[in-house]
């Protein structure tokens, strides 16, 4: 109970400072889904304005666009490495099942073998001596016919073994060419993913070579134009009419996803993370979703897989794919807003639902 009243307090007090920032149009936190008029202009108290640039230097707006881009390409290769990881594990657990039946398979064929060689001498013991043979030596005709049925049982038990035997062979088989196939995806797999780290990794120092060059009144400044651009962006979302009729109540389960998301308000991105510590993007909603005892996909690009639901259907605890590519996903928390971990740099914060590009809403509990 404490803990939720914790995750209250933080996702109140995170909304709190939001709306002084102007970039919500909600008053607070809420499950209902109701929409609100458009705040004034954000901006960041203190923050200086920025002096003129040079001729052919760079606005600040421009190093904002081209960081943003860059930060976005970042976590559209976070996506493809994390997709990536999943499926080694995935992959993994697959060679130990193969390993597994190789060697009861082997066990099996060993088994198959001592039976089928016992048959064989048994076989050769009772059946040395042609039918006419035995009939003449046999002392009772009847007990004669009882060994020949028998004889025949047994014939018919050593071609079921040797069907048997013959199977679980061609098991091992497939077994063999099975293993040959996954370590072959695990091995394109570890390629894919060292490629996607490089990629991140190159991204995200671009971004941030970018951002060491400005001088502190040009961060403060450009940490402004973030705000304005989301600012811009929810404003015109909210005209279009989007949240007129969003009024979807949050179902249990959507609100333990909500308050576990919202408890993590503060925390900072990190690219591959899903906590405790720290999160990206769809760590932060897939951990949410597996807090509230469902198990959704790991990554962004799959969770777009979920069912989809239109926006004005839209209720506490849907996800909200972004942009085109799939490459961010945030939580929406009702009252226009949702919760989200933005990129390196950033913490786990809430944001207007419409601040960037929406491609698709999606429901884990469907």
């Amino acid at each position: 109970m404490g803990t939720v009243k914790r995750a209250h307090r933080r996702g109140a007090s995170a909304l709190t400072l939001l709306c002084a920032m102007a970039i919500l149009t909600a008053p607070g936190l809420g499950l209902s889904g109701t929409a609100h008029a458009a705040p004034a202009a954000p901006s960041v108290p203190g923050a200086p304005t920025a002096p003129m640039p040079e001729p052919g230097a760079k606005s600040l707006e421009q190093i904002r666009k081209e960081i943003e881009d860059l930060y976005r390409q970042a976590g559209s290769a976070t996506d493809a490495y994390n997709l990536a990881e999943s499926e080694t594990k995935v992959q993994s657990e697959r060679v130990v099942q193969i390993a597994q039946l190789i060697v009861a398979g082997r066990e099996r064929i060993t088994g198959l073998k001592d039976r089928a060689g016992a048959a064989a001498r048994a076989q050769y013991r009772s059946g040395g001596l042609p039918a006419g043979a035995r009939l003449v030596l046999s002392d009772s005709p009847s007990q004669f016919l009882d060994s020949k049925a028998r004889l025949r049982q047994g014939e018919k038990a050593t071609t079921d073994l040797l069907t048997e035997l013959d199977r679980t062979q061609h098991d091992l088989q497939r077994y063999a060419k099975d293993a040959s196939t996954v370590w072959q995806k695990l091995e394109a797999n570890r390629v894919e993913r060292e490629k996607s780290k490089k990629r991140i990794e190159e991204k995200i120092k671009a971004a941030q070579d970018l951002e060491s060059k400005l001088e502190a009144e040009e961060k403060a400044r450009l940490l402004q134009l973030e705000q304005e651009a989301q600012y811009k962006a929810q404003t015109q979302w909210l005209s279009s009419g989007a949240m007129k009729d969003v009024n979807g109540k949050a179902t249990d389960a959507g609100k333990r996803a909500v308050q576990f998301a919202t408890a993590q308000i503060g925390r900072p991105y990190e690219w591959g993370a899903t906590g405790p510590g720290s999160f990206d993007c769809s760590g932060l909603t897939s951990q949410a979703w597996l807090a509230a005892g469902k198990a959704i996909p790991r990554t962004s690009q799959e969770q777009l897989r979920l069912r989809k639901v239109a926006v004005k259907d839209m209720r506490p605890g849907d996800l909200i794919i972004y942009f085109d590519d799939a490459s961010h996903v945030g939580m929406y928390v009702g009252d226009g807003a949702m919760v989200h971990a933005p990129r390196p740099g950033r913490d786990v914060t809430m944001a207007g639902a419409g601040s960037m590009p929406i491609k698709a809403v999606v429901r884990p509990d469907a």
